[in-house]
């Protein structure tokens, strides 16, 4: 409001003064007289005021004639004018509008196009810095590894695209499947910008698959260091890279190193299972019987698991099959658990108490069916004196039955045969976990679904305690070992029993 009404008092002043002004010159006195040669001109004071007017005016032109001629022979000199500027102001934005075009056809996938414009851009502007990226991700995207390369490397020479163009070569290196080359170059683009995301997991990536096991745990403390990793996730996958660089020296021969390593790896992740078994094992071979039992307990506590039962086995492998099923209570006892029923039916099964083994094992074969439950009815059923019928019953229901738990990706759902770090189908880090596979499977093709009821249907519990059917010879004494007990061997996918392997542990087969 204020500022109007100034505005308001500022044009009535000059209003008011052009007006005293015009009334001077009215009632002023003769003008002005110029003579030019013989011709004489007398002006009054408001020609004069014209005159003046129309002067300046002549004077104006006239310099910016002058201005212009000078500009003229400086731009034809090679110097920069109004003319040059307005040349290059036409090129820069004709530069511009082929950036943009250009970034557009990439964004839509016309890699061809967007190459073409990169190029024009090229010759439009000074500055190459955004033409020579569009150049080489166009490139890239239409497959010119080399044009791509190139235009990559011109990155390299500036400060602010260095790392760019570092990206560059290293994504055209994994795409040739370079890992070597490409994993040198991680190392050095991580200098440039040692907080970089994605750069520290492809680098992590690339020492995984290469066996790069400290380097990769150097890359694991840096991604840390720079917090985007949380301690215990941290502490797990540390973990798992000292138990592969343990593997690796183990099968280099270097023994002490490897034990050290496990026991390392199981202290950082007591519950990651191949660590401590590998950490029980390492305390086996250095006598510390004791130590080893409770590893073997802390994840027992955290996850039943085959291979934590065999570990166990082995802590003293010359006991009989009686001492070890009582040996095996104070670990079995620890958790309530599908494992620990499994493995005391199968150690009862190795002390040949049948009765006890078939107690044990409970109604899993109903709740949770699986070929290792099967077999393990069928060594029962086989022990106990039942027709062959029966026998052959259960295992063909292990046929058919789910395979159980197993080391299982949680990312792309595949199914490994034992634990490793690296997921050999999606190449996913860590993502292993022990658990029964989702069941995609349906009737089979052979009908194999009916082999129970051709070879014979499995016997009733109930059956059991009826006199009637009481076993009238005692089976053929079947001594065990502790490899009887040993949940599976090396070379079969861990957690899985053949129907054989089960069937021999019961005397009389």
């Amino acid at each position: 409001m204020l500022w109007t009404v100034l505005k308001i008092a500022l044009f009535l002043a000059v209003v008011a003064g052009l007006a005293l002004g015009a009334q001077w010159l009215m009632d002023a006195g003769p003008g002005i007289r110029i003579a030019v040669a013989d011709v004489e001109f007398n002006l009054g004071p408001v020609q004069a005021a014209l005159a003046a007017l129309v002067v300046l005016a002549l004077l104006w032109l006239l310099l910016k004639l002058a201005g212009f001629l000078v500009a003229s022979l400086r731009f034809i000199n090679g110097d920069d004018t109004a003319i040059s500027r307005y040349f290059e102001r036409s090129r820069k934005r004709r530069g511009l509008e082929a950036l943009t075009e250009g970034f557009v056809a990439l964004a839509s996938g016309e890699g061809d196009r967007a190459v073409v414009k990169g190029r024009k851009a090229e010759k439009l502007l000074e500055n190459r810095t955004l033409s020579n990226l569009l150049i080489a991700q166009g490139a890239q995207s239409k497959g010119n590894r080399q044009l791509a390369e190139d235009y990559y490397r011109r990155l390299l020479e500036e400060d602010r695209t260095r790392f760019i163009g570092a990206q560059g070569l290293l994504g055209q290196m994994l795409d040739a499947g370079n890992d070597e080359k490409a994993r040198k170059l991680a190392e050095k683009v991580l200098t440039l910008k040692p907080e970089h995301a994605p750069t520290q997991d492809t680098l992590l990536r690339l020492q995984n698959r290469a066996g790069d096991w400290p380097g990769a745990r150097r890359t694991l403390a840096e991604t840390k260091r720079t917090g985007r990793m949380p301690a215990d996730v941290y502490r797990r996958r540390d973990a798992v890279l000292a138990l592969q660089q343990a593997q690796a020296l183990e099968a280099e021969g270097r023994s002490d190193a490897a034990r050290d390593l496990a026991l390392e790896a199981n202290g950082s992740s007591p519950g990651l299972i191949p660590a401590a078994v590998m950490a029980a094992r390492a305390q086996i071979a250095r006598g510390n019987a004791r130590a080893a039992a409770k590893v073997i307990k802390k994840a027992w506590r955290l996850q039943p698991h085959p291979e934590l039962a065999q570990a166990f086995a082995e802590i003293e492998p010359d006991e009989d099959a009686t001492a070890r099923s009582r040996r095996f209570e104070k670990l079995l006892t620890l958790v309530e658990h599908d494992e620990a029923k499994l493995t005391r039916a199968e150690l009862l099964i190795a002390a040949e108490d049948f009765p006890a083994a078939r107690r044990a094992i409970g109604t899993l074969h109903e709740t949770a069916p699986s070929q290792r439950v099967m077999t393990i009815m069928a060594a029962i059923e086989r022990g106990e004196g039942s027709d062959d019928s029966v026998v052959r019953g259960w295992l063909a229901r292990a046929l058919t039955a789910p395979r159980g738990p197993r080391w299982v990706c949680d990312k792309c759902q595949h199914i490994h045969a034992s634990w490793t770090a690296i997921c050999e189908n999606c190449d996913a880090f860590d993502t292993l976990s022990w658990r029964t596979p989702p069941d995609s499977s349906g009737p089979s093709a052979s009908g194999s679904e009916m082999l129970p009821l051709i070879v014979g249907t499995p016997r009733d519990r109930a059956s059991v305690s009826d006199p009637e059917h009481a076993v009238d010879m005692e089976p053929e004494p079947h001594p065990a070992t502790p490899a009887d007990v040993a949940p599976q061997p090396a070379d079969k996918t861990a957690g899985e029993t053949a129907p054989d392997d089960i069937a021999r542990r019961a005397p009389g087969v």
